[in-house]
């Protein structure tokens, strides 16, 4: 009995290992053997391009995952040369329904031919590829189609990947990640990683199509620690900068924080690279207060007055209220930071130094520092469309060319339909504000997709068009049985073209100080003449065909076209437009006064001002301004060699 059962095993592992044998002769170019696999290619129909991240079910639950290419490699036995009905989903594109209300297709599983699925994108942002893990473009390798990256299904033994900081150093693109798995034991390590990448420019791959990383590894190959402590504790890296030492070298300075658990940190202070070991060493460790904020986000170069400075998406993205010169002796003293508050000032907020707010208090440096935050909490924005109040959670800011703006994108706090996945546009005239309204530009099904990372470095198209990434993940959104096999826990990337008429945003439209306190401007110039925003608008560089454009003339805003040629001060929408439900979309009424006889306008329908006589109807509909202070960085500017 056992001698048949030993016969009968052995006959079986032959015969795999002849099928084996046949698949690996395939996909090593044997032309005699056909390719067994059945491709099916998901491409979005705007654009036909492969979509990443869609899935594929089959009637009795087989689940399967487009790659990076948008291709899934089907070999299933029984399930060949057959009909086979595969439902359709991927998060923020869509498929059609059925008769019997079913988003799927019926496709002929025919081995070594390829079907391709049209999906309808609904969020704005394109998704292209993932960026890290394990598999990347598995389907694709497995039916003989070319790839651009020089490890396609695994790199630096890197499975899973959280939240990535970024900068140029040294000519080249240096990345670095939070917690990282590997695929020997369900824990890798929580000490950083990190990898370098060449420019676009310089050799490396188009944005549009990868990133070749080339990760720091040990002995084993897998990707290493880059911010090892002696010390117990997980160790999170952010701010990430370069500034030039007294030595005359170009140094990347990084804030630390060492932890017990996600909810207890024992330490925080500051990192410097070394170029020698090529790892992050403690350069400030004052223990356990150290900057004004305590988590600092992404640091982003401007200019101040001439001078560079980074300034830091802290407390929250849209409220960056953190800078510092960008000077070796600055930047390693927490005394020089400075802070956008009002705290012990009578004139709102304004930019002081921590020392300086140190001195003005007496309660302690902890108790300054939950000042500083309760000063900086409730941060809110306002969705375009229905105008309900979006909480920003992380995200980035950057000086973006094409706009002549500083752009934002981040994620939502308490969204839905996910809770922290729904990504974010918004712009604003200063890096400090005013942020005011924002557009979706991606969401999620009840998954996370968190600390989304804008990459300037890959603008294209003169900033046209931009790419991000983010962390998908379903920890505190879902269980880990339907967590997305390979993609969870890593960075996808995602394009925006920024000419796209959906990301035109209200921008504002200040009361200008001077003689003429009614007087109205749009942009930079008018910006830095600014005593109040008034309203928010459309740009005239903007306007679109559900708009009405508005013109200056004489003192007086009409949305009758003048004699002569002259541009719009401001798109806005006609007073004839009452269909909107959101209620932040308001009239704009003209109102003069009884004895000058100047105009001003506002969107208070019910308060007539003591002296002046309100219009009847109003002239157009607008945005109205968001109450709270008006933040502005007047004197700031971009940095076009960071």
């Amino acid at each position: 009995m056992h001698n048949a059962f030993s016969t009968a095993y052995l006959t079986i592992i032959l015969a795999t290992a002849l099928l084996l044998s046949s698949a690996v002769n395939t996909f090593a170019g044997d032309a005699k053997i056909e390719n067994p696999y059945f491709a099916i290619q998901a491409v979005d129909r705007q654009t036909g391009r492969g979509v990443p991240l869609v899935e594929l079910k089959t009637t009795n639950n087989l689940r399967y995952v487009t790659d990076s290419h948008g291709i899934v490699s089907f070999l299933e036995p029984g399930l060949m040369d057959r009909e086979v009905f595969f439902h359709v989903e991927s998060h923020g594109y869509e498929y059609p329904k059925d008769g019997f209300g079913y988003r799927g297709v019926r496709l002929q599983t025919t081995p070594g031919t390829t079907a391709t699925i049209q999906i309808d994108r609904i969020n704005i942002a394109e998704r292209l590829y993932r960026v890290t893990g394990q598999g990347i473009y598995r389907d694709s390798v497995l039916t003989g189609r070319s790839v651009p990256l020089k490890h396609p299904v695994l790199n630096g033994q890197v499975v899973g990947q959280d939240s990535v900081f970024t900068c140029l150093y040294r000519g080249r693109i240096f990345w670095m990640w939070g917690d990282t798995a590997r695929p020997s034991y369900p824990l890798g390590h929580f000490e950083m990683s990190g990898a370098v990448s060449d420019l676009p420019q310089r050799g490396g791959l188009d944005p549009a199509v990868g990133v070749d990383l080339e990760y720091y590894v040990d002995e084993n190959g897998f990707s290493r620690p880059v911010a090892p402590l002696k010390e117990h504790g997980l160790v999170w890296l952010d701010a990430l900068m370069t500034v030039t030492d007294p030595q005359g070298n170009e140094r990347m300075v990084a804030k630390f924080a060492r932890l017990a658990s996600l909810s207890e940190v024992l330490e925080r202070g500051l990192m410097i690279f070394n170029d020698a070991t090529e790892i992050f060493e403690p350069i400030v460790r004052p223990g356990l207060e150290f900057l004004p904020y305590r988590n600092t986000g992404h640091a982003f170069a401007a200019r101040v007055a001439d001078e560079p400075y980074y300034y830091f998406t802290s407390p929250s993205p849209i409220g960056a209220r953190l800078r510092v010169r960008a000077q070796w002796n600055d930047v390693i003293d927490a005394n020089q930071y400075e802070v956008l508050t009002a705290l012990g000032g009578e004139d709102g907020a304004r930019w002081v130094k921590f020392r300086d707010v140190l001195a003005s208090r007496t309660e302690g440096k902890a108790a300054v520092i939950d000042a500083l935050e309760d000063e900086a909490k409730d941060v809110r924005v306002y969705d375009i469309e229905s105008g309900e109040a979006i909480a920003p959670h992380n995200g980035t800011v950057y000086y973006n060319t094409y706009r002549q703006r500083w752009i934002g994108i981040f994620v939502q706090q308490f969204g839905d339909p996910s809770f922290l996945g729904e990504v974010w546009y918004a712009e604003a005239d200063t890096p400090v504000g005013p942020w005011a309204y924002v557009r979706r530009i991606v969401t999620h099904n009840q998954y996370f997709f968190y600390n989304p990372k804008h990459h300037p470095l890959f603008d294209q198209d003169g900033g046209r068009t931009i790419y991000f990434e983010g962390t998908y993940s379903h920890t505190f959104s879902g269980s880990p049985e339907h967590a997305t096999p390979r993609y969870d826990y890593n960075q996808i990337m995602y394009r925006l073209r920024l000419d796209d008429p959906r990301v035109a945003l209200p921008a504002p439209v200040y009361r200008l100080s001077g003689d003429n306190d009614c007087q109205l401007g749009v942009g930079g110039d008018a910006a830095n003449r600014a005593a109040s925003v008034a309203f928010y608008a459309i740009e005239p560089n903007r306007g679109g065909d559900d708009l009405i454009p508005v013109y200056a003339q004489n003192g007086r805003l009409t949305a009758e076209r003048p004699a002569r040629s002259e541009a719009p001060l401001f798109f806005a929408l006609s007073a004839d437009d009452v269909t909107s439900e959101n209620a932040r979309i308001v009239g704009l009424y003209e109102c003069r006064h009884t004895d000058s006889g100047q105009y001003r306008y506002d969107t208070d329908p019910q308060v007539e001002k003591a002296g002046w006589r309100r219009a009847e109807k109003p002239l157009c509909r607008v945005w109205e301004a968001p109450a709270g202070p008006l933040l502005l960085d007047r004197n700031t500017g971009p940095v076009s060699d960071r």
